[in-house]
């Protein structure tokens, strides 16, 4: 398993479930994502920062930051790993 630290915060990049997301404004813990159809996403960071813009994220990609909820996408096929 590898994980990177930083200020206390890890980043576990082998999950343990798999959960699809919905955007909206349901809450959940926090994750980092994967993105299966590629767009533009908009999310709450773990640490409160709100309207949080990732544009023109690629397909099959992991966005590596820890977010607690996704707001609004374009992007499609949204999974939480944790």
């Amino acid at each position: 398993m590898f994980f990177f630290t930083k200020k206390s915060k890890t980043i576990n990049i082998q999950a343990e479930s798999a959960i699809a997301v919905t955007p909206g404004v349901t809450t959940f813990a926090p994750s980092t994502l994967f993105i299966g159809t590629g767009g533009n996403i908009t999310v709450t960071t773990a640490n409160g920062e709100t309207g949080v813009v990732f544009k023109n994220l690629s397909s099959g990609s992991i966005l590596p930051v820890l977010v607690t909820a996704v707001t609004a996408a374009t992007a499609t096929d949204i999974v939480r790993l944790s």
